[in-house]
């Protein structure tokens, strides 16, 4: 881990190809930091540690600049999703500056961008807030019920289910609110999903599932649609 020398970050170390570089502005008002290399689920803590200490650090919240992440899954979503959480009922605020391609489109399939702009003002703030609450309650019941889905279908946990319909959103280039309905219809409604969805969603749910073979066909047979058995 670099560090600033105006700010002494935490003593967990990272890999050497990933950097982490942490600046306080005057007064510590916000801490900058910026990301670079690659970041998966066992540089999670690590990345999680570092930025909540920066949080704790700010008086008003934490900068990010992503610009050089090259690989980001989701694990690293969830941290940032987490450090967003309390910064919030800190009464700070979480942004993102700059965004490599790899980051954009993570936070894009996963119709979370929206909640790391910057705001002006406390009525911006506001404002984006009840966007992502209003996208948030139209599109939730569906995420869920695709992750009960692959849970109920391979035994994955909550996290599982959830790492495996955001990699599959990621490498299919599909809202990750698409994919969930997408889901939820081939069960609902008997519909097939896309070769290439298909095929992504396989790989991602061994991957969840860390096991080298992939699971059971899709789709899922043994699933309860609303009440009922398909025929």
């Amino acid at each position: 881990m670099m560090t600033e020398p105006s700010y002494d970050a935490p003593g967990a170390s990272l890999p050497s190809a990933n950097v982490l570089l942490v600046r306080a502005g005057p007064d510590d008002a916000r801490v900058s930091v910026t990301v670079s290399g690659e970041f998966c689920l066992d540089d999670s803590q690590n990345l999680r540690h570092c930025l909540a200490h920066a949080l704790t650090r700010s008086a008003e919240g934490i900068d990010l600049d992503l610009g050089g992440t090259t690989f980001a899954d989701c694990s690293v979503l969830n941290v940032l999703l987490a450090v967003r959480r309390q910064a919030v009922q800190d009464g700070k605020t979480v942004t993102v500056t700059t965004a490599s391609p790899v980051v954009e489109r993570l936070l894009t399939v996963t119709d979370t961008y929206g909640l790391f702009l910057p705001a002006h003002d406390d009525d911006g703030l506001l404002q984006v807030e009840l966007v992502q609450l209003r996208r948030a309650m139209q599109t939730r019941p569906d995420i869920d019920l695709a992750r009960g889905i692959l849970m109920a279908s391979f035994g994955l946990n909550p996290d599982e289910a959830w790492a495996a319909l955001v990699t599959a959103s990621q490498n299919t280039n599909t809202k990750l609110h698409r994919l969930a309905r997408d889901v939820v219809a081939t069960v609902v409604q008997g519909a097939s999903l896309p070769g290439q969805v298909q095929r992504q969603l396989t790989m991602a749910v061994a991957r969840a599932r860390n096991t080298e073979a992939g699971p059971p066909g899709w789709p899922p047979r043994q699933t309860v649609c609303s009440g009922r058995e398909r025929a």
